[in-house]
């Protein structure tokens, strides 16, 4: 078993680092709002002041953040990951953060530090579950370091060096949110057509959409979308596709509507909703009426 710091605990995070735990691992926690650090102090895990505390002494670190900025001020504030580093030592990020911020990351940190990336794919269930698809960026001596650790949370895939990870990952996000929209616009044209809506929905469940069609139906029909993927945080997602920054020479249009539509419904109100509330949001601009979804 191995000394791990675990670095977010967010509704991600805190299953993760919980089966972490289960797993039989020594987990120091460590979150920005300390109080949730509580629950997995109750079930064994030790809890750290800031990340340099967390992070003293452990085989590796794992860092599981919302966005390029956080985890900018993890690792690199005052009282970060970096000044607490040592030889030997292993950074995880399973962030979903971008190649270039993984790039950064990589040319910061210590030589003899090495970085892992490592984002997953997955909404609460999954990470519950330890159902988690994984994708690895790293060295193969590294993966064989990292597999086990993170076969209590899914399936790890070694996708390649170093980056590879970040980068199948906002690629996988990119198909994640054309898909959703793609149902969202059939559904309205279905509803233009006088098509009913329930029977379409059973088409679509067997359409190269399927398995998105049949997740979120429930919440299609009911107009509630509890937040198992937050919108905001499939929008943050669209915009590492989309920013001319990240990807200067491609016209990645679908990417690019996705991105319109999601903002436009975050600027509705969905932000924190599952993001297929984006599917409420297309459908009252089909009739010119105001989306509310919940």
């Amino acid at each position: 078993m191995a000394k791990l710091a675990f670095l977010g605990l967010g509704l991600m995070g805190t299953p993760m680092a919980t089966r972490l735990l289960e797993a039989g691992h020594d987990i120091t926690v460590w979150n920005r709002t300390s109080a949730k650090t509580r629950p997995l102090v109750d079930q064994g895990a030790s809890a750290a002041s800031s990340p340099a505390e967390a992070v003293a002494g452990a085989d590796a670190a794992i860092t599981m953040v919302a966005t390029p900025q956080a985890l900018e001020q993890v690792l690199f504030d005052d009282d970060g990951v970096l000044g607490a580093l040592t030889p030997g030592q292993r950074l995880i990020d399973m962030s979903t953060v971008g190649p270039e911020m993984i790039r950064s990351v990589a040319t910061r940190l210590p030589s003899h530090v090495t970085l892992i990336d490592a984002p997953v794919r997955g909404g609460i269930p999954e990470a519950i579950a330890g159902r988690l698809l994984i994708y690895v960026g790293a060295s193969q001596e590294a993966f064989d370091f990292a597999q086990p650790l993170l076969a209590s949370l899914g399936t790890p895939h070694h996708v390649g060096g170093p980056g590879a990870g970040a980068a199948t990952k906002i690629v996988v996000n990119l198909i994640l949110g054309v898909t959703i929209t793609a149902l969202g616009e059939a559904l309205a044209l279905g509803d233009t057509l006088g098509l009913d809506r329930r029977t379409l929905l059973d088409i679509l469940a067997e359409s190269p959409i399927g398995s998105t069609a049949r997740s979120k139906r429930a919440n299609v029909e009911s107009g509630t979308y509890p937040p198992g993927f937050k919108l905001r945080l499939a929008l943050k997602d669209l915009r590492l596709v989309t920013e001319p920054t990240a990807q200067p020479r491609q016209d990645l249009r679908l990417a690019a509507a996705t991105c319109s539509w999601l903002e436009q419904a975050a600027q509705a109100g969905a932000d924190d909703l599952d993001y297929s509330a984006v599917v409420a949001t297309i459908l009252a601009a089909s009739t010119g009426s105001s989306p509310e979804p919940s």
